[in-house]
């Protein structure tokens, strides 16, 4: 069985447009609404999770390389 493709951040975040667009022209039923605005959230909770990883790793890669210059002038002044 073929493993379903992971969703990007970018294409989440397209989706999650196209509901709020569909959402704020108010031309659909109450129980579409209600399927959307959950799919909406899902999409959401999907992009905030996303960019607090992202955000972790540039932490690391930062304190990484600040690390790594204080490990190189150590070397240097030693």
């Amino acid at each position: 069985m073929a493993r379903k493709k992971e969703q990007t951040f970018e294409e989440a975040l397209s989706r999650l447009e196209e509901i709020v667009a569909e959402i704020e022209a108010g031309q659909m039923p109450l129980a579409d609404l209600m399927t959307k605005y959950s799919e909406g959230v899902q999409l959401s909770d999907f992009c905030v999770k996303s960019l607090k990883r992202a955000e972790e790793t540039m932490d690391l890669l930062v304190t990484d390389t600040a690390d790594g210059a204080k490990e190189e002038e150590l070397q240097i002044e030693g």
